[in-house]
């Protein structure tokens, strides 16, 4: 298949350090977009629905998105879904998100508010960004006015092809008729955006462009505006693993989710084959700087582990909560605070790069006797990663677990230790 950017070459700022930084993945129109961007402030949006309090790493790709667009001096719009958050986008989903009332999505809007106010520049300016909420204009629709105006440009032929349709359908998993209308509300947002603040770009990941594409199309056909779309590539780890999760949970991006700490150590552990990549996509560091920290080997790796921790924790909870992360972690790591008394039981890295049932590595371990007795430790509480409570009973260790000792620790209970090394 032909990628979208052979022989494209950018004239605008914005796309030309997408590109290069690896953001792009899908575009309508690459050419077109580049010259819309190249004359005044245009206005972009992604939309992020509220089903927490908080956002995790699995949103950074798009909020580092909106943070370069406003640098490159155009104007980002975040788009809070506080109404099609009562319905749930069926995307990537097998069942029926959970039904949240008012009170929670407003909660939660709340919460991820304080996300955005660490990226982005706030205010009045052509290029501050703005927050809104599509229940403004959802909650004001009269069914049947909106049925007879929007209706008429969708078909069920059509919405049957997208993904999130298709591979519910495939899987024999039950789609509501509710579920079914998110599409639309999605499209009709981009046409909302487009007559109140003139946005002619909404970006997102992947799994978006089928709802991307219907904003486009419903924008030329209702106001004959043109606009377009831009998808990032979907992100995983080296491991295959999506980005998003640790062995602890979701990497939340509110301190009051997960510590500055643990956001920090989250970035250290990174796998080796990871660091280039997420230099670029989560950092700001010049493009000769990344280059020049991936080509690093052997323990040198470690050295852009810790310069990409600094870097994204910095932009996420302040430079302050970087530097003290990464002192507690010299204390705990590189003082010895890991006995090197402890037991070592050795792993071919190989698994670890595979992937390794964490009830497996406590069998290996010998700390568990059975797969049972080692979930039933994990139920129990008494089970830890790297000095950290495991919660998640199916848990698979990768080689992003490697702390920086090159080991990990695992623990039963307060007295029983072992390391695993891989060789």
């Amino acid at each position: 298949m032909t990628n979208i950017m052979d022989n494209f070459i950018p004239k605008s700022d914005f796309l030309q350090n997408m590109i290069d930084r690896g953001y792009v993945h899908q575009c309508t129109d690459l050419n077109a977009l580049d010259h819309k961007l190249m004359g005044n402030a245009m206005p972009a949006y992604i939309g992020f629905d509220c089903t927490a309090t908080s956002l995790h790493v699995g949103s950074l790709v798009q909020i580092m998105m909106l943070r370069h667009l406003q640098k490159a001096g155009h104007k980002p719009i975040v788009l809070m879904g506080g109404g099609t958050t009562r319905i749930g986008d069926p995307t990537g989903r097998d069942e029926s998100r959970k039904m949240l009332t008012d009170d929670d999505i407003n909660t939660n809007m709340d919460g991820i508010r304080q996300v955005f106010e660490k990226y982005l520049i706030f205010g009045d300016g052509p290029t501050d960004a703005v927050m809104v909420n599509n229940a403004d204009w959802l909650d004001q629709l009269s069914y049947i006015d909106f049925l007879r105006d929007m209706g008429i440009h969708f078909t069920i032929n059509r919405m049957l092809t997208f993904d999130s349709v298709k591979l519910r359908l495939e899987r024999e998993q039950p789609m509501t008729f509710l579920e079914f209308n998110y599409m639309i509300l999605q499209a009709y947002d981009y046409l909302e955006l487009g007559r109140k603040y003139d946005c002619a770009l909404q970006m997102g990941g992947s799994d978006q462009w089928g709802n991307i594409i219907n904003g486009v199309e419903l924008n030329r056909r209702v106001d004959q505006r043109e606009v377009f779309g831009l998808t990032t590539p979907l992100v995983t780890l080296a491991s295959g693993q999506k980005m998003g999760k640790s062995m602890t949970g979701a990497v939340w991006l509110n301190d009051d989710m997960l510590s500055s700490y643990d956001f920090w150590q989250f970035w250290r552990n990174t796998a080796d084959a990871d660091v280039g990549k997420f230099l670029r996509l989560f950092t700001e560091l010049p493009l000769a700087e990344i280059k020049r920290l991936e080509s690093l080997e052997g323990s040198e790796i470690n050295e852009a582990k810790k310069i990409l921790a600094n870097e994204a924790t910095s932009l996420c909870h302040g430079t302050a909560a970087a530097i003290a992360a990464e002192d507690i972690a010299k204390m705990a790591f590189e003082q010895k605070s890991l006995s090197a008394d402890l037991p070592t039981v050795l792993l071919n890295k190989a698994e670890l790069e595979k992937g390794v049932a964490i009830s497996d590595l406590y069998v290996k371990s010998g700390l568990a006797q059975s797969k049972g007795e080692a979930r039933r430790l994990i139920k129990q509480g008494g089970a830890k990663l790297n000095d950290e409570k495991i919660s998640n009973e199916e848990a698979i260790i990768t080689t992003g677990d490697i702390n920086v000792e090159g080991t990990i620790k695992l623990s039963s209970g307060k007295k029983k230790h072992i390391l695993i090394k891989p060789e």
